[in-house]
């Protein structure tokens, strides 16, 4: 069992030396919370702290949320792993006719559209609209056939929220509000901009300046794709969300239905690299349905990432130990990515290492008082 305590004393530390505005984390086990705690503060060189109930934007860990929508559809008969999304979207297309008719609504929620990675991601960053980048797909380079290879992507995934509303003649926001975020009680979430600025307590994004960190106005550009990154949520509600997930709301979520959506699908090598711990301790790295799936030191690890402008958030569970964690926070520093394997690693009982590496204070700048700023350039969602 991790220690709570160590953890919660270097989440403060990450926030007080590596200069963090504002955090929050969760760790779960055996359907009990260890850890629920907010540190540092809603904006740099603010006053309002960062609380339980402080809503974050978790960009891509709203993927997980769009797969289980689609399992409860499953469940209930309305919808089908291997319907062709063409049958319920008849305008779509893909390059050549063969395509359009092969890709299913499991290719799309498991990164195998067979499109490039990150198709027209900058084409939303630059404010064109989902609905003409979903008519661009027809003449979008293909890396393989649909179903073949994985390749990460924000606007085919998407497609599941136009499915949702196909097969139920309601918002796809609607139904996860109706099928999730209430039964779970997360009534801190929300989904876009709107949601996220009219949450009583909010944490705002932070970029680099040229004196530390800035904060900055949300940018609406994946908001605009609710299924791939809308989410907005507090670290309260997403430890109701981390325990469903590994289990332990059998009467929202079924063992069935996790069992589905946690099973591995296809091969992610590019998940190996990056990071130390990353290149230290995975073995194996595959993308399921809305949830990568890797081999952690010989050890099952469900796990997601998530990146937009000034947000960063993890969340992980270990099957087997049935124990998780959740970390997010408001500003763009590598340095927090450190509590999640240092977590596991000691639920594991593995030799400990300093994934944090808290003394490199010069990954992270310092904060700084809030001036104009003009935006960093965005780097692609993960």
């Amino acid at each position: 069992m991790p220690d709570a305590r160590a953890m919660d004393v270097l989440a403060q530390q990450i926030v007080d030396r590596a200069h963090v505005p504002g955090m929050a984390m969760a760790i779960v086990q055996n359907g009990k919370i260890l850890l629920m705690k907010g540190y540092g503060t809603t904006e740099a060189y603010g006053h309002e702290p960062v609380t339980t109930d402080t809503v974050f934007r978790l960009a891509s860990l709203s993927k997980a949320f769009a797969a289980t929508m689609a399992a409860l559809l499953v469940q209930d008969g309305s919808l089908s792993w291997d319907m062709r999304v063409v049958d319920h979207l008849p305008a779509f297309s893909l390059p050549n006719d063969a395509y359009t008719r092969e890709l299913t609504v499991r290719d799309i929620l498991s990164q195998r559209a067979g499109l490039t990675r990150n198709t027209y991601d900058r084409d939303l960053e630059a404010d064109v609209p989902f609905e003409k980048l979903v008519d661009k797909l027809a003449e979008a380079p293909m890396a393989c056939a649909p179903g073949e290879c994985y390749a990460y992507q924000n606007i085919s995934f998407s497609l599941i929220g136009d499915l949702v509303f196909a097969t139920t003649g309601d918002f796809y926001t609607h139904q996860v509000e109706k099928r999730i975020f209430h039964p779970l009680g997360m009534y801190d979430s929300s989904y876009g901009r709107d949601g996220l600025e009219s949450s009583p307590s909010w944490a705002r994004p932070h970029v680099r300046g040229a004196g530390g960190w800035v904060p900055i106005r949300p940018r609406e550009a994946y908001y605009r794709i609710p299924p791939a990154a809308g989410v907005n949520t507090s670290i309260h509600d997403m430890t109701q969300w981390l325990l469903a997930q590994m289990g332990h709301r059998p009467d929202v979520l079924s063992p069935a239905l996790l069992a589905d959506i946690h099973n591995p699908l296809v091969e992610t090598p590019d998940q190996l690299h990056g990071s130390p711990w990353r290149r230290e301790r995975l073995r194996d790295a595959k993308y399921a349905t809305g949830w990568r799936v890797y081999d952690y030191a010989g050890h099952t690890l469900i796990f997601h990432g998530g990146a937009v402008q000034g947000f960063r958030t993890m969340i992980g569970f270990l099957p087997e130990k049935d124990i998780g964690a959740v970390v997010l926070w408001n500003c763009e520093s590598p340095v927090p990515s450190g509590l999640m394997p240092m977590i596991m690693d000691r639920a594991l009982g593995l030799p400990q290492q300093d994934w944090v590496d808290i003394d490199a204070v010069g990954r992270a700048a310092p904060a700084a008082a809030p001036k104009k700023h003009k935006a960093t350039k965005k780097k692609r969602r993960r």
